[in-house]
C-alpha cells in the first residue's frame, strides 16, 4: 500500500466521479490550486489537514478500503482500521449473527438500526455483512445504499444516485425512487437493504431517505427488512423526537466492544506475518481500552519495536512508552479538541477527566458533553440494563484529554 502515488490515487478516484479540483475544494473547505498541487504531485496534503483529505475521500464515495489506501498513500494512518478482508475464523461473528437472526423475526417491522462510535467504519464489517445477507435473503434480493457524501447535491440528483446504486433504473426524485422500489415489493419479492454511511448528506435528505423507507416497511409488512448503519444522527432519529422520531419502530444494536479472542483474530487478519502472543495483545487491550484506532496504532508500534513486546504488561518499560505513544494517537485528539477549545466546555472536561464512573448509560445521552465523547468513541458502557454505567475507555484515553487540556490551556 505505502507504493501507491498519491497523486496517481486522487487522480483516479476524482475521475471516476468526474470530480473537479474546484468542486473537492469547495467541499473540504481548500483552494483549488491546493488540490489541483495534490493532484499533480506538487504536494501532499500535511499534518494539520489529515481532516481535509478524510472529508475528500467521503465526497469522492470511496469504500474504506480505498479510504485507507488514499490515506496510507498520503503518510496518514487509516481512517477504518481493523477491517478484516481475510477468509477463515472472524471476528464478531456472533454478533453479527444475533443482528441478522432478530431482524429476520421482527414483527411486523422488520428494521434495525446498527450504531457504531467513531474510528469503526460505517458499517463496521461491511463487506462481511453483505456476505452474511445475500446468503440469507439471495444475491437479487440484496440492495446496498451509500448515500452521496455531497451536502451540495439536490433532492433529485441524491435519489438518481440511489436509485442507481439499487439498481432501479432512471429516477429523477424521491418519489419515483419510492415508486421503483415498491413495484419491486408489489411483485411479491423480499428485499433487504443496507443503507451504510446513512449520515452523508444534509439533514433533510437523510430523514426523507429514512421516511421513505418506513414507510414502503411498514405497508408491506415482512418484506422489506431493512439495516441502517451509522451513529449519533442515526440515533437522534429513533429518540430525539420519543414517539413522535422517525424510526421509534426500529430494533437498535450497539456495535460491541472487541473480546480478547477478537483483537487476536484481528491482530492476525493485520499482520498474518507476525506472531502475537496472548499477554502481549491482552496488555495491547488494557492500554488502548477495545478502541479500533488506539489498537491498530499498538499494534504498529509492536511490529516496529518487536524486542518490546514480549515485556509488555504492567510496571516494563516497554508498556509506559506504548502507552505515551498511544496518548498522543491524532485521532483521540481530534474528538478532544473542540471540547477543549471552548471555555465552558473545557472546565466540564477538566471536571469528567477526574472522575472515574461519569452516570448512568442510558439509551440516549441527553448531556451534550456525554453525548460527544461517547460517540467520539471515548466514553463506553459497562454493565448491562439498569446496571450500566458509562466510563472512560481507558487511563490512556484520559491522559490523551489532560494533555489536550494542558496544550489549549499554554496557547
Amino acid at each position: 500500500m505505502s507504493a501507491d502515488s498519491f497523486a496517481d490515487l486522487l487522480s483516479i478516484y476524482m475521475r471516476r466521479i468526474r470530480a473537479s479540483a474546484s468542486g473537492v475544494a469547495t467541499e473540504i473547505g481548500l483552494s483549488r490550486e491546493a488540490v489541483n498541487n495534490w493532484r499533480n504531485g506538487i504536494s501532499v496534503p500535511n499534518p494539520r489537514s489529515r481532516d481535509k483529505l478524510v472529508a475528500c475521500t467521503r465526497y469522492l464515495r470511496l469504500t474504506e478500503s480505498e479510504a485507507n489506501r488514499l490515506l496510507s498513500a498520503a503518510g496518514f494512518a487509516p481512517e477504518f482500521p481493523l477491517q478484516a478482508e481475510s477468509t477463515g475464523a472472524q471476528p464478531f461473528a456472533a454478533f453479527q449473527d444475533k443482528v441478522f437472526a432478530q431482524l429476520a423475526q421482527a414483527v411486523p417491522y422488520p428494521i434495525s438500526l446498527l450504531l457504531s462510535p467513531a474510528h469503526w467504519g460505517q458499517p463496521p464489517f461491511r463487506h462481511e455483512l453483505l456476505q452474511r445477507a445475500r446468503a440469507q435473503y439471495g444475491e437479487g434480493s440484496v440492495l446496498h445504499i451509500q448515500p452521496p457524501y455531497s451536502v451540495s447535491t439536490v433532492p433529485a440528483e441524491y435519489f438518481a444516485a440511489i436509485g442507481r446504486q439499487c439498481g432501479l433504473g432512471d429516477v429523477a426524485s424521491d418519489y419515483e425512487f419510492e415508486s421503483a422500489l415498491e413495484r419491486r415489493l408489489l411483485a411479491g419479492e423480499r428485499i433487504f437493504c443496507l443503507v451504510s454511511r446513512f449520515e452523508q448528506g444534509t439533514p433533510a435528505l437523510r430523514e426523507t431517505l429514512a421516511g421513505i423507507l418506513r414507510s414502503l416497511s411498514e405497508m408491506h409488512s415482512g418484506r422489506l427488512h431493512l439495516l441502517l448503519c451509522g451513529g449519533q444522527a442515526l440515533a437522534d432519529l429513533k429518540y430525539r423526537s420519543g414517539d413522535l422520531s422517525l424510526l421509534n419502530i426500529a430494533q437498535v444494536h450497539h456495535w460491541p466492544d472487541p473480546t480478547l479472542d477478537d483483537l487476536m483474530q484481528l491482530a492476525r487478519h493485520r499482520w498474518p506475518e507476525q506472531t502475537w502472543s496472548g499477554p502481549a495483545v491482552a496488555a495491547l487491550q488494557a492500554l488502548s481500552g477495545g478502541h479500533p484506532a488506539l489498537f491498530e496504532e499498538g499494534l504498529q508500534w509492536l511490529v516496529d519495536h518487536p524486542a518490546e513486546s514480549a515485556g509488555l504488561h504492567q510496571g516494563q518499560a516497554a508498556f509506559n512508552a506504548l502507552r505515551t505513544h498511544l496518548a498522543g494517537s491524532p485521532r483521540v485528539w481530534q474528538t478532544f479538541l473542540p471540547l477543549a477549545q471552548i471555555p465552558a466546555t473545557r472546565a466540564r472536561l477538566q471536571q469528567l477527566l477526574q472522575t472515574d464512573d461519569l452516570g448512568r448509560a442510558r439509551p440516549y445521552l441527553q448531556d451534550d458533553e456525554l453525548r460527544s465523547l461517547f460517540w467520539g468513541n471515548l466514553i463506553h458502557a459497562r454493565g448491562t440494563g439498569d446496571a450500566a454505567r458509562l466510563h472512560w475507555r481507558c487511563d490512556t484515553v484520559r491522559e490523551a484529554g489532560q494533555m489536550v487540556l494542558d496544550s489549549c490551556s499554554a496557547d
